[in-house]
């Protein structure tokens, strides 16, 4: 039985990717970027280094994507800014996984009061468009990556918990779940066993999703100069510093520009591929 759920998963798969070839585009975008990323420190210079006799070169063979107003390799800067951004992502969206889940589970499992005042406060965050809620937590938390990385979660934990105390509210009244309160499980066993293994699905398509979100609020904060500090490289500091001689060095907003929007597209596609899998009534 499992091997031939297996192979049927894996028939799913290759139809999945037949159908949709943007999924296996997003995945390329993201091994490409994260491996260059990973590897920036072997195959790039310095990305702090100054070079006031190379200022706003064009791109070439000695620099890749030309340099700043500060003669900075922009090719070293896009590719340990591309790290910094999965990395806070990643953490970002790690932390509002774990947050929302955490509500929306105890929200669903507890209904009642418990729900309410959960939910109500979920619902005060997610009233606020999201750059505007961001820019209130960073001013609080201040700039730095793990003001970022705590501003972006907090940003994003009401989705999570939304889509958590939806599943939650779903399973409950299934009848094996009410057998299970019947034999007399906790309702720890009944969420371990019974209730947490059928929101990861929606959990993991919305997690793809939201790490495309948090590469742009992350872009954006830096952009407004809360998110990362200097000297670290960011992608968003460098559209900003970049906006100032655009005319001049149009390239030096343009790579960490085409650098944003290829992580957005890599996991929009991604999440889009793993939401089509998921849900069968869009396939």
């Amino acid at each position: 039985m499992t091997g031939a759920i297996s192979q049927t998963q894996k028939r799913g798969g290759v139809l999945l990717l037949r159908k949709h070839p943007y999924v296996l585009a997003g995945l390329v975008i993201i091994f490409v970027c994260a491996s260059l990323a990973l590897l920036a420190p072997l195959i790039t210079p310095d990305p702090t280094v100054m070079n006031a006799t190379a200022t706003m070169q064009r791109p070439g063979a000695a620099h890749w994507f030309g340099t700043d107003s500060f003669g900075r390799d922009i090719f070293a800067r896009v590719l340990f800014g591309i790290r910094t951004t999965i990395l806070v992502a990643l953490a970002a969206t790690a932390l509002a996984a774990l947050l929302g889940v955490t509500v929306g589970v105890a929200a669903g499992v507890f209904g009642g009061w418990t729900e309410a005042l959960l939910m109500r406060f979920m619902d005060v965050i997610f009233a606020f468009p999201s750059i505007l809620a961001a820019l209130a937590i960073a001013a609080v938390t201040g700039g730095g990556l793990a003001s970022a990385v705590i501003t972006i979660g907090i940003v994003y934990t009401p989705q999570f918990a939304r889509i958590a105390r939806a599943g939650i509210l779903e399973t409950r009244g299934l009848a094996y779940v009410e057998a299970a309160v019947a034999i007399g499980n906790t309702n720890w066993q009944i969420t371990r066993r019974h209730l947490l293994p059928n929101i990861l699905s929606p959990l993991l398509v919305q997690t793809s999703l939201s790490m495309s979100l948090a590469v742009l609020l992350e872009s954006a904060l830096s952009f407004l100069g809360l998110g990362v500090q200097p000297p670290e490289p960011s992608l968003g500091r460098m559209l900003s510093e970049a906006t100032s001689y655009m005319l001049l060095s149009p390239w030096a907003a343009i790579f960490p520009g085409a650098a944003i929007s290829l992580l957005v597209m890599g996991f929009n596609f991604l999440g889009d591929g793993l939401r089509d899998w998921f849900d069968p009534r869009l396939r």
